[in-house]
């Protein structure tokens, strides 16, 4: 089950969308790793609340675009918690000359898979994870977010 909570107006205005765009980014994520049947909650906040989560839980006083929560092991098979910030994703989007909702939902997938334990801390744990993105993208008919051409990339921040 994906649970989605829209709190930032923003997110509404700018992809009228956006709880179809969120959903169908984890449940192809969820499926592909064999996870169909885990629940996922997922905020679409602002920038401050993500600052907020962001200094209480790993102590860095700042935004950022993705935070993922894992949640321990549970009889609900609730994989975690994930919270994007609007304004932070908006201006990467634009600054990568690609659409807000290609990149939403790359960060979808990118906070679900962090649930789902992989991270990119190591170049091999940052290449597997970013094969796993590429292949669930590609899915959604998003172009690959890494290829050279398509913008300026980062790796999504930590999450």
């Amino acid at each position: 089950m994906i649970d989605i909570e829209v709190e930032d107006p923003a997110w509404a205005e700018a992809l009228p969308d956006v709880e179809l765009l969120v959903r169908g980014a984890a449940l192809v994520a969820l499926d592909r790793e064999g996870a169909a049947h885990e629940g996922v909650a997922i905020l679409l906040t602002d920038d401050e609340s993500v600052r907020e989560l962001n200094v209480r839980f790993r102590q860095k006083d700042s935004s950022t675009n993705v935070l993922s929560f894992p949640a321990p092991r549970n009889p609900e098979f609730h994989l975690g918690d994930i919270a994007l910030a609007f304004g932070v994703c908006a201006r990467e989007a634009a600054e990568q000359g690609k659409p807000l909702a290609h990149h939403l939902q790359h960060l979808t997938v990118h906070g679900v898979l962090h649930l789902l334990g992989y991270d990119h801390i190591g170049d091999d744990e940052a290449e597997a994870m970013e094969g796993f993105e590429r292949a669930v993208l590609a899915e959604l008919g998003i172009p690959d977010p890494y290829a050279a051409g398509e913008g300026e990339h980062e790796r999504p921040g930590p999450s």
